[in-house]
C-alpha cells in the first residue's frame, strides 16, 4: 500500500493483515504531509509499515477511526477539525492531552482507545534545534484557541521565565491561565494575559515571539503595525506555526530584524513523538528529524 494513498471507507481486513497500517485523517486531508513524514521515519528505523490518508466525512468521523481499527489499523494520526472529537471518544489520555484538550494521535492499547496531544513538544524541539533556549526566557504566545492550548503545558515545562497569552478576546487568555496556572507555579512559570489592542504590555519586549492564531491562513496578521515595530527587534526570535510561506506575521518581523521560522519543524517533530509512540522509544535514536525537515524544505522549494 503506497504511503501517499489516498484511504476511504470501507477498509480491507486483507490489505491491513499485509502490513501495519497508519494514517492520518482530516478534512481536507489531500495537503498532508504525514505520509512523506512517515515514510521517512519507517526507513531510518527500518520498520515496514503503510501510511495512508484518510478523509472522514465531517459527521462521520467516529465511524471511520472505528472501522479502521476494526480492520486493524494501528495507529491514527488526527488533523483538523477532528481534534476535539478525537478527545471526546478516548478511554484513556496523556496528561498533556487531558490539558490541551484536544489529541492529534490516537492508538488502541489493550482494547483500549488512547489519545496523545503531541504538538506542544513538536513545537519545543524544534525550537530547541533552532538553538533557541527556552528557560527563563520571556515568551508571548499570540492567541488562545486550540493551538495555544496545546503547546502551552510543554512551554511551561521548559521553564520559560514569563509567558504572556495575548488574544483579542481577553477572557479566553485569562481561562487558559486559570486551567495551567497551578502547573505553571510548579515550575515557576510567571503567565500572563494581554488584549491585543492593550499596546502598552507590548513595550517590554520579549525574546520569543509566536504565533498561534489562524491569521496566517488568511494572509493577515494577529497584530498592528504599531505593536509589530514596539515587540519585533534582533534579539527577538518570531515563530510562525504556519507553514509552506512567509506571512504578513513574518514579514513584520523580517522587517524588525528579527530573526524568523515557520511551524514546519514543529510538523515534523510532532511526528516523530507520534512514530515513538507508536513504535516504542527504542526508536527515539533512529529518527533523524532535522534531516526529514530538510528534505521536505528542498521537496518543497522552501
Amino acid at each position: 500500500m503506497p504511503f501517499n494513498h489516498l484511504l476511504l471507507e470501507p477498509f480491507n481486513p486483507e490489505q491491513f493483515a499485509a502490513t501495519p497500517c497508519y494514517a492520518v485523517a482530516g478534512n481536507p486531508i489531500e495537503h498532508s504531509l504525514s505520509p512523506q513524514i512517515h515514510s521517512q521515519f519507517a526507513k531510518q528505523a527500518k520498520i515496514n509499515m503503510s501510511y495512508f490518508r484518510i478523509k472522514p466525512e465531517i459527521n462521520h468521523f467516529r465511524q471511520t477511526v472505528m472501522a479502521f481499527f476494526e480492520a486493524g489499523g494501528k495507529g491514527l494520526n488526527i488533523t483538523v477539525p477532528f481534534k476535539l472529537e478525537a478527545f471526546a471518544m478516548c478511554d484513556q489520555l496523556s496528561q498533556r492531552a487531558q490539558l490541551a484538550g484536544a489529541v492529534n494521535t490516537l492508538k488502541l492499547e489493550n482494547g483500549q482507545l488512547y489519545g496523545d496531544n503531541t504538538d506542544g513538544v513538536g513545537l519545543v524541539r524544534d525550537l530547541i534545534a533552532q538553538g533557541i533556549t527556552l528557560q527563563n526566557k520571556k515568551v508571548l504566545l499570540l492567541g488562545a484557541g486550540g493551538a495555544t492550548r496545546g503547546v502551552l503545558l510543554p512551554l511551561i515545562e521548559a521553564e520559560v521565565g514569563a509567558l504572556m497569552i495575548a488574544n483579542r478576546t481577553l477572557e479566553k487568555a485569562i481561562d487558559l491561565v486559570n486551567l495551567f496556572n497551578a502547573k505553571a507555579k510548579q515550575s515557576k512559570v510567571h503567565l500572563q494575559t494581554a488584549s491585543l489592542d492593550q499596546f502598552g504590555a507590548f513595550k517590554d519586549g520579549f525574546d520569543l515571539v509566536m504565533n498561534a492564531t489562524a491569521a496566517g491562513l488568511t494572509d493577515a496578521s494577529p497584530i498592528s503595525t504599531e505593536i509589530a515595530q514596539a515587540i519585533f527587534n534582533p534579539s527577538c526570535f518570531v515563530y510562525e506555526m504556519v507553514y509552506g510561506k512567509t506571512t504578513p506575521f513574518m514579514r513584520q518581523a523580517l522587517q524588525g530584524g528579527s530573526r524568523v521560522s515557520d511551524g514546519l519543524g514543529m510538523l515534523v517533530e510532532q511526528a516523530a513523538e507520534a512514530f515513538a509512540l507508536w513504535h516504542g522509544p527504542a526508536v527515539i535514536p533512529d529518527l533523524e528529524t532535522r534531516s526529514v525537515l530538510a528534505h521536505l524544505r528542498a521537496e518543497l522549494s522552501l
